[in-house]
């Protein structure tokens, strides 16, 4: 039942069991908590209600070096309190460029504290020169663990808690619920009337300026080149420093609080029940990372190398030396040979109206070679586009990797991100791992680059049609309801609504048509929730799947299919006059994202804004529910640190744990995947496991 803060159950915060996942405290926010007032209609964003910001005394800063003084500290906290670490290399790092956030190489030296505006104290720990705090980092956090950290009645708030959780993992801590991470608060605020703010606009020293008008000291300024333990601990400098990054948090907390509250309430709840933990959960991915076979990946290196050999010659064979194809096959001097000498038709141009010669323009002039019967140029382009895919996992998946490894641990430490993009999925950098390519569609089994610690096997959950299931949920189809939740196949069912059969011939494997209409029900079920038109449908069809029909036989497929499932064209034409209405689009836990474009004149801007309008309840509310599990998988993951969560892929999370553990954390896991996310969501959610020794050669559980 809902207590009316924050979106928490009245059981959230205490479980003494230590096995039964029901036991486990996990987050249930409500949907669409309040009515926010909606955006003003027809082009204005109207205005923000701004807030003016408590006023505080700064200067109430302290050293804290004794058990009693913190004590003291601590024991005036009432419900909540910010904190924030310093950093810094081990020695063998400190001229490494960025090591001391790299908590393989950095250990904390220092922790902030404020639970009071305009107060907080510095409690140093492995600082070389000037006096450290009485107990030993180890005794210390030991002490924070049960004291601060594993308290389920104290909000824990600090400014990108990923960072902080990704430290404090290597002695042991999970930070649990409840949570608060002002990084994404300001992700979940706007920063003018059509924007949110972005992770560029976000930063602490960014936002305590923007908003309290006061202007911290830079790290730069403060510590001239030194490393942080290498300056006196109790300085006026160094206690200011560190104290005002925890106090201003605390004031940021207190700010968007009352934002939230006066312009998007939902994004108060979204941020401390959804965000905020997947960015505790993210923080330990990053410590894990995931460990690379960097043998096998040389030997891969070698067979791309050699392969991409082979195609440059036989390219070069067709086209002349003297033509530039580069490294990726898309030359200028390639781009006029191909259209100006040889005469190559021009299926697609660029925005800027150039001459295409992207993937999908490629297999149009293979079609086209085809047709004409050019078997030479057929093998030129066939050759064209191996080069170019070959190229791509030379260069992204095998040498982009190899540069990612850790020095440290020889692993791969991502940054995953799970609140930058629009329809707040999670996204990845430094490398990109949310674009590993799925077995299908990879000759050199990328994904087998990936292996688990020794002593460990992988765990991989991967959420069964979760976004086909929101769907389901969103458009209130019968049909659709009654497939998920009497455990039915939904691309069956599609292929006898389509082509007007029965559910029994719709699954005949041994029919003609199986295959075809298989992959038409597929296509049409993965793209029919965005808005999908008979010439998307067609070309989706004939470039993704190979399949060919002509305009009016789409037609007839897109019409059929919303005939069998009408609650879907209502929930279509539904959701894009809301979007006019509101120029905003939610979902189901109220999460929005604006939209900019959507009452344009022009055809094609307003066309893809409506598309958004359609996409982000669907993707938005499916990201909402792996972020749902994250929260409830912290408890876990603080009681089994066998458990050890490596990334996140798109519905998919990975794990290793030791083998003769996997059943017990196969149960863990599933129960808080499937959990059902919200009282009214009324799909069952399940997932598919699987085990095994590399990524790509998993074993279905």
């Amino acid at each position: 039942m809902y207590n009316g803060s924050d979106g928490f159950q009245n059981n959230v915060f205490y479980s003494d069991k230590k096995t039964e996942v029901k036991d486990i405290p996990y987050v249930q926010p409500p949907v669409n908590i309040g009515m926010d007032k909606p955006i003003p209609k027809k082009g204005e964003y109207g205005r923000i209600v701004k807030i003016v910001p408590d006023t505080v005394f700064f200067g109430k800063y302290r050293c804290c070096l004794t058990v009693d003084d913190f004590d003291a500290y601590m024991e005036s906290m009432l419900d909540c309190c910010a904190f924030d670490i310093e950093t810094a290399p081990r020695e063998g790092y400190r001229d490494e460029e960025k090591a001391a956030v790299d908590p393989h190489k950095a250990d904390i030296c220092g922790i902030s504290f404020s639970h009071t505006p305009g107060t907080a104290i510095y409690v140093p720990l492995k600082h070389k020169t000037g006096p450290n705090f009485e107990l030993d980092s180890e005794a210390f956090f030991r002490l924070l663990k049960i004291v601060f950290f594993e308290r389920r009645d104290i909000l824990k708030i600090a400014h990108n808690i990923a960072f902080e959780s990704s430290f404090l993992y290597k002695y042991g801590i999970v930070i649990q619920l409840p949570v608060y991470d002002t990084i994404a608060a300001s992700q979940l605020s706007l920063k003018n009337m059509r924007e949110f703010r972005e992770l560029k606009d976000s930063g602490l020293k960014t936002l305590t300026k923007e908003i309290f008008g006061y202007t911290q000291t830079s790290y730069n300024a403060v510590t001239e080149g030194y490393a942080f333990d290498e300056l006196e601990s109790d300085s006026n400098a160094i206690i200011n420093y560190a104290c005002a990054d925890s106090d201003y948090t605390l004031q940021l907390y207190n700010y968007f609080t009352k934002w939230f509250e006066a312009n998007i309430s939902n994004h108060h709840m979204y941020c401390r029940c959804i965000d905020s933990p997947a960015s505790v959960y993210t923080g330990l991915m990053k410590y894990n990372g995931i460990t690379v076979d960097k043998d096998l990946m040389m030997a891969k290196k070698e067979e791309a190398e050699n392969k991409i050999s082979e195609l440059r010659d036989s390219i070069l064979r067709h086209v002349s030396p003297s033509v530039d194809i580069g490294k990726n096959g898309s030359t200028k001097a390639l781009e006029h040979w191909m259209f100006d000498v040889q005469g190559f038709p021009v299926y697609r141009r660029t925005e800027k109206g150039e001459r295409s010669m992207d993937d999908t323009a490629l297999q149009m002039l293979i079609w086209w070679a085809e047709k004409n019967q050019r078997p030479e140029d057929v093998k030129f382009l066939h050759n064209l586009q191996e080069y170019r895919k070959w190229g791509k996992l030379l260069s992204t998946y095998i040498d982009g990797y190899l540069k990612c490894v850790n020095t440290a641990t020889g692993r791969i430490h991502a940054d995953l991100m799970p609140t930058i993009t629009d329809t707040s999925r999670f996204a990845s950098r430094n490398p990109n791992l949310q674009n590993i390519p799925r077995k299908d569609n990879d000759p050199v089994g990328i994904r087998n680059f990936f292996i688990p610690t020794e002593g460990n096997v992988f765990a991989d959950y991967d959420f069964s049609q979760i976004e086909l299931r929101v769907g389901a949920y969103e458009c209130r189809d019968a049909t659709m309801l009654d497939v998920y939740r009497n455990d039915g196949d939904i691309h069956a069912q599609t292929t006898a609504v389509v082509y007007n059969i029965s559910e029994e011939q719709a699954k005949d494997k041994n029919a003609q048509d199986y295959k075809e209409r298989r992959v038409i029900a597929k296509s049409c079920n993965f793209g029919v929730f965005f808005g999908l038109f008979p010439k998307g449908l067609q070309e989706t069809l004939k470039f993704k799947a190979g399949v060919e029909k002509t305009l009016p036989e789409c037609e007839d497929i897109i019409r059929n299919l919303k005939n069998g499932y009408p609650g879907l064209d209502v929930w279509q034409r539904k959701t894009k006059n809301l979007a006019h209405e509101n120029m905003y689009s939610d979902t189901a836990f109220g999460y929005r994202r604006m939209l900019k474009g959507i009452n344009s004149l022009d055809n094609g801007v307003r066309a893809f804004w409506e598309r958004v309008a359609l996409n982000t309840p669907i993707q938005g509310t499916a990201a909402g529910i792996l972020k749902l599990s994250l929260a409830r998988l912290l408890r876990v993951l603080a009681i089994h640190p066998q458990i050890r969560p490596i990334l996140q892929v798109h519905d998919e999370l990975l794990f290793e744990c030791p083998p003769d553990f996997v059943d017990t954390a196969s149960k863990l896991i599933r129960e808080c995947m499937e959990e059902k996310p919200f009282e009214f969501f009324d799909v069952p959610i399940k997932t598919e496991g699987a085990t095994g020794l590399r990524f790509g050669d998993l074993t279905e559980l």
